[in-house]
């Protein structure tokens, strides 16, 4: 039979179709292994805070100023803050390094809490947040 074209449309279709899903899933945003482990770890010492990145394996530190002392900290899986009578100081999974803002005169901490790579601080002036992921600090006046 010249013309007929004989098709066999279940096997490739459902290969394409399962080629094409996968393919879907490992684009659509589906949270990657290392999105659920924790990264970041701190190590405190007279003087001196240490942050481990587990995941890239590096090591930072946050060295005390002079009559500056750790009143709070919080760790997460992607984030750490840590608040002093003096300043504020984050760092994340992946900007490597401290980033700090300075507190105001008369500041008194309320609150400090962190999760997955995302940090808030309350205090009696201002409502700060920490980004892990850009190592950004971010404030509101109260």
């Amino acid at each position: 039979m010249r013309g007929v074209k004989v098709q066999y449309p279940g096997r490739l279709q459902r290969l394409s179709c399962c080629c094409i899903g996968i393919l879907l899933l490992l684009v659509s945003g589906a949270p990657a292994a290392d999105d659920n482990g924790k990264t970041i770890f701190l190590v405190k010492e007279d003087g001196l805070i240490t942050a481990v990145n587990a995941g890239t394996g590096q090591f930072f530190d946050l060295e005390m100023r002079a009559k500056e002392v750790v009143q709070k900290h919080a760790v997460a899986s992607g984030v750490a803050v840590v608040a002093t009578n003096q300043r504020f100081a984050g760092i994340g999974a992946w900007p490597s390094g401290w980033s700090d803002t300075r507190r105001l005169a008369g500041e008194r901490l309320v609150s400090i809490q962190a999760e997955d790579y995302s940090a808030v601080v309350v205090t009696s002036d201002r409502v700060l947040s920490f980004n892990g992921r850009s190592g950004a600090w971010a404030e509101k006046r109260r």
